[in-house]
């Protein structure tokens, strides 16, 4: 399972749709300091079923929500969506169908989050073990985090 593709939307500091193409091979962000280099990876964990607001460096859940700045309003939603290449069908049983996969997770204000599997509403729990199945997910060693080098 390799990860192919990571669009962001109201996301943190990522007001606009955004998009990140991770091609073969070691894929780096490098940018000075508060450009948002850790919210890439804090989207990359959401998406994947982190649900512990502290682990995305917030209060609450509803914290990834792009909050407004001096010239942009605040948004009332965030999402973010994972595309997965799932060619060699590597996937879990439920998952398997297609080529790509596309795994995404929405968070509207008051409202909560909700996931989709290739457009196909699904539950947490289901997204948590297609990344815990691949040895990865929100909680793998692979991610890095802000602070975690110097540890």
């Amino acid at each position: 399972m390799r990860f192919s593709r990571l669009r962001l939307n109201g996301f943190k500091s990522f007001v606009d749709p955004t998009e990140l193409v991770i091609s073969d091979g070691l894929t780096g962000v490098v940018g000075p300091n508060g450009c948002g280099k850790s919210n890439l990876l804090e989207a990359l964990r959401w998406v994947m079923g982190e649900n512990r607001a502290s682990a995305m460096r917030g209060g609450g859940m509803e914290d990834v929500i792009f909050a407004g700045a001096a010239t942009r309003g605040a948004r009332n939603f965030a999402e973010v969506a994972l595309s997965i290449d799932n060619s060699d069908r590597l996937a879990p049983a439920g998952f398997n169908e297609d080529d790509t996969l596309e795994v995404v997770r929405r968070i509207t204000r008051d409202a909560g989050s909700a996931y989709k599997a290739n457009g196909k509403d699904t539950r947490a729990r289901d997204v948590q073990m297609l990344f815990a199945d691949a040895s990865t997910g929100a909680h793998s060693p692979a991610l890095v985090r802000q602070g975690q080098i110097s540890d």
